[in-house]
């Protein structure tokens, strides 16, 4: 175990040794490129990787292949600053800009040793300096990454020297409290994590994956797309953090156990990813592999993948794999210009041939390592190839804001005196003023960002190869949504299918709110949408719907209509009863004059037919659909009529009762209030009374009854109370008048009215004391049927006993129509009246009867009773 821990601590001793030789010789053989000009802008780029393994200080500082996008922003740069030199903003003031690059190395170390350089350049003149300083650097353009601009932002900003990033989009270097010299020309990565959310959104998608490069920028991502994603109803299924150091085996494990967690999440069909374009390359070919241990077929890795600005144009990290293995992927990248003149810049480059390679150590490097007989040619080639179109003008964004900051600045002193101008002057003048680029105006928000929205592209494989500038939509930030060109659908990515109309969701507890069960909507609820979280009600009043209801149907109104067969019956006996007492009215008019008309009570008669074609009549308002006008009318139009009838038939029971009264005393006393008419006029004024304090204080009214899936419209009395005084002041009349006939029930049988009155008075009580419980007791469409029953059967009771026996003597009996008829029978009828009477025990001669003119018992004449 001793000699285990010797040989380590040489092991350490001798890296460590290594590691300051190698760190001595990169501090006087550092490689840069320089321009000179009255003022430096100071560049940083990620033009090659360190290692990260001890045996790296074996071999050399840097990697053996230098960076091509890299190479292209290097370039970028330099085309942008040769341009601004030559414009008017610097022509017109007889000054011009330089630069100083310094290679990142995509570490911090190596990021914080040219900070430390650029802050000493930025010295020179101001005293603090030595004085074998080049010219200041008054602007730094850099760095790519978030991670990278993060430190180096800290450190600038000590000495307020104004740092422009053309990539780095971490939410947090908009922080100016924390970062108050640093800006950028891209939006913030908040603004992309939106558009990502709104482009979920508009396809549908709800249950997504995300992945991110350990680091600011992939941790920011990731907290402002989950919290964004919340908000709009997405969940996310998993997230995978890939880290960026560590062995080669602790990464690779990371890098396993994230494909296995896609996998094991096959619904989430869309993944985020804020990774590195090294990591996503990393990833797929763990994909592949996976498949190939399992033995599955590749489609199963196909995925929908939203690629952030990192990677979104890297069609590298395919690697092997074709683009249909991989699945979709849909690149988010900033917006960009078409016309721009680094492509001229190319071409210039291409045209001189081998005579421009000097111009820089980098781009000799890079074409060095292309190993190819026309390496110029080549590498503008691939240049071309890898350009990222919308990070070249990030970059000339940037140099042009510095250069019409210092040309605005210059135009009132003297700026080619070293010291005169000074970067926190120049970080003011760029956080106010607005700058031209490509004949296009920009100005840096209050947040040092440029926002112009993002392009869109999906990828697609055109003869073996992956085209990226596919643009298929574009997001603005300032109205947050999509204009989409290609509307192709990439997918489903759900957790539950959706919820159709008629359904809802309903979330287990302890799950996502984004996996659920569909549940029918209940009775009377409906869901009119796709995935809703609860049913809404329907009006009960108006509206019903069933189970499992996309809409509410509106109730349908049933009343007792004038097309039910039971109505059209009842309709039908009511019409015929009109006709039949308009026939008896016609008869009874034409035989007027005849005994039987006369007994039946003569004009009453015509005034009992009357009013029964009025009762008849009321019927018909029983039917149709309730109006608050014919509510009124039919129970007083029936009320009125019947009591009218009823007066009638009470004066012709009275008269029977006056007929037969023994008591000759009441007989004097009934003689004298006999009056037909004045009685029906005081029993129907009764009535009519009734009838007004029933409409004034509470009348009838239409009412509506809401029921499961009808709405029953009918007639409510208004007063219970009311309409039974009414129902009972008819039965009372009634009542009395069946008391007065019973009491004459065996005058002659043809002539006989108290038996009929008794038979029809009967009929009629008993007809509505059976109404009476069925009418409280009862609901529904066919309640006015029974009234219009119970109605019916009281007029042709009436009808029946009172009027057809007396047209059937008159069409049929001609010969007992006759007064020695009449008299006959009354004669008859008195000799058997006298056979049961006796007075003070002797018999009456039928002599004594001649002569008494067929009086009654108590020597009333009978004619004054039956023709009067």
């Amino acid at each position: 175990m001793a000699q285990i821990s010797a040989l380590l601590y040489l092991y350490v001793n001798v890296c460590c040794i290594i590691l300051g030789n190698v760190a001595l010789e990169y501090d006087t053989k550092a490689p840069e490129v320089t321009a000179r000009g009255h003022f430096i802008i100071g560049g940083m780029f990620p033009l090659h990787q360190v290692h990260s393994v001890v045996l790296f200080f074996l071999m050399s500082f840097f990697s053996h292949r230098i960076s091509v996008g890299s190479i292209v922003l290097l370039l970028a740069m330099m085309n942008a600053i040769d341009s601004m030199n030559k414009s008017p903003f610097l022509m017109d003031l007889d000054i011009t800009l330089g630069y100083r690059v310094q290679d990142s190395c995509r570490d911090v170390s190596m990021g914080l040793r040219a900070t430390a350089d650029f802050i000493e350049q930025a010295k020179c003149g101001t005293g603090h300096a030595s004085s074998t300083c080049d010219q200041p650097v008054v602007a730094i353009l850099g760095s790519s990454f978030s991670e990278m601009s993060i430190v180096v932002a800290r450190h600038l900003a000590l000495d307020m020297i104004p740092q422009i990033s053309y990539s780095s989009t971490a939410v947090i270097l908009s922080d100016k409290r924390r970062f108050p010299s640093f800006m950028r020309t891209v939006p913030n990565d908040k603004h992309q994590t939106a558009a990502m959310v709104q482009l979920i959104k508009h396809h549908g998608w709800n249950w997504v994956g995300m992945v991110i490069s350990d680091g600011d920028y992939g941790r920011s991502a990731l907290e402002h797309f989950a919290d964004q994603a919340a908000k709009s109803g997405i969940c996310l299924a998993f997230k995978c953090v890939l880290p960026s150091t560590g062995t080669d085996e602790d990464l690779h494990s990371a890098f396993r156990m994230a494909v296995q967690t896609i996998y094991q999440n096959p619904k989430a069909r869309v993944i985020v990813s804020f990774s590195k374009s090294s990591h996503m390359k990393d990833i797929y070919q763990e994909m592949r592999n996976e498949v190939l241990r399992k033995g599955q077929s590749m489609e199963s890795m196909r995925r929908v993948w939203l690629a952030s600005d990192s990677w979104s144009m890297a069609s590298y990290v395919q690697g092997d794999l074709s683009l249909a293995d991989i699945g979709h992927v849909v690149g988010f990248n900033f917006k960009t210009i078409k016309h721009s003149s680094f492509s001229e810049y190319l071409d210039r480059l291409e045209a001189t041939g081998s005579n421009n390679t000097w111009i820089n150590t980098f781009l000799q490097e890079f074409t060095m390592q292309t190993n190819i007989s026309d390496p110029v040619s080549q590498v503008v080639k691939i240049i071309r190839e890898n350009m990222n179109p919308a990070t070249v003008l990030s970059v000339e964004l940037a140099v042009a804001a510095i250069t019409q900051a210092i040309a605005s600045l210059c135009r009132s002193r003297d700026c080619k005196t070293p010291g005169n101008l000074q970067p926190w002057e120049v970080l003011e003048a760029l956080r106010r003023n607005e700058f031209e680029c490509h004949g296009r105006k920009y100005t840096f928000d209050n947040l040092g960002d440029i926002n112009q929205g993002y392009d869109v592209a999906l990828w697609r494989s055109i003869e073996g190869k992956i085209d990226v500038h596919d643009i298929v939509a574009e997001y603005s930030p300032q109205v947050s949504s999509f204009t989409l060109t290609d509307s192709n659908s990439t997918g489903l990515s759900k957790c539950s299918n959706s919820c159709m109309p008629g359904e809802f969701k309903k979330t287990s507890e302890g799950l996502h709110t984004c996996c659920y069960e569909c549940i029918n909507c209940t009775e009377n609820y409906y869901s009119n949408d796709t995935d809703m979280d609860e049913c809404m009600s329907c009006d009960k009043k108006t509206e019903w719907s069933p189970q499992g209801s996309a809409l509410c149907l509106p109730k349908t109104v049933i009343f007792f209509t004038w097309q039910d067969r039971f109505a059209l019956a009842l309709l039908a006996f009511s019409g015929l009863g009109i006709l039949l007492v308009l026939l008896v009215s016609a008869l009874f008019l034409h035989k007027r004059d005849t005994p039987v008309v006369r007994a039946a009570g003569g004009p009453l008669t015509q005034v009992i037919l009357y009013s029964l074609v009025v009762s008849f009549i009321s019927v018909v308002l029983f039917v149709g659909r309730p109006r608050s006008l014919q509510c009124k009318v039919r129970q007083m139009l029936f009320g009125i009529s019947f009591t009218v009838c009823v007066s009638c038939i009470l004066v012709k029971s009275l008269k029977i009762l006056l007929a037969f009264q023994s008591n000759i005393d009441m007989q004097g006393a009934l003689r004298k209030v006999y009056q037909s008419y004045l009685i029906v006029v005081a029993c129907v004024a009764f009535q009519v009374t009734i009838c007004i304090c029933w409409l004034v204080l509470k009348s009838p009214y239409k009412h509506v009854v809401s029921q499961p899936k009808t709405m029953l419209e009918y007639c409510h009395e208004g007063s219970y109370v009311a309409f039974g005084v009414m129902l009972g002041y008819i039965a009372l009349l009634a009542f009395v008048c069946f008391v007065c006939a019973f009491v004459g029930r065996k005058l002659p049988q043809r002539y006989n009215e108290a038996k009929f009155i008794t038979f029809s008075m009967l009929l009629y009580l008993t007809s509505w004391m059976i109404f009476v419980p069925i009418y409280i007791t009862a609901d529904g469409l066919y309640l006015p049927a029974v009234e219009m029953v119970v109605i019916l059967i009281s007029n042709y009771g009436i009808i029946g006993c009172h009027f057809l026996p007396k047209c059937y003597i008159i069409l049929f009996r001609k010969a007992q129509n006759t007064s020695s008829a009449f008299r006959e029978k009354l004669y008859q009828y008195n000799v058997k009246s006298t056979e049961s009477f006796s007075v003070s025990g002797t018999s009456v001669s039928e002599k004594h009867f001649s002569k008494s003119k067929l009086s009654n018992p108590n020597g009333i004449p009978l004619f004054f009773f039956f023709f009067t």
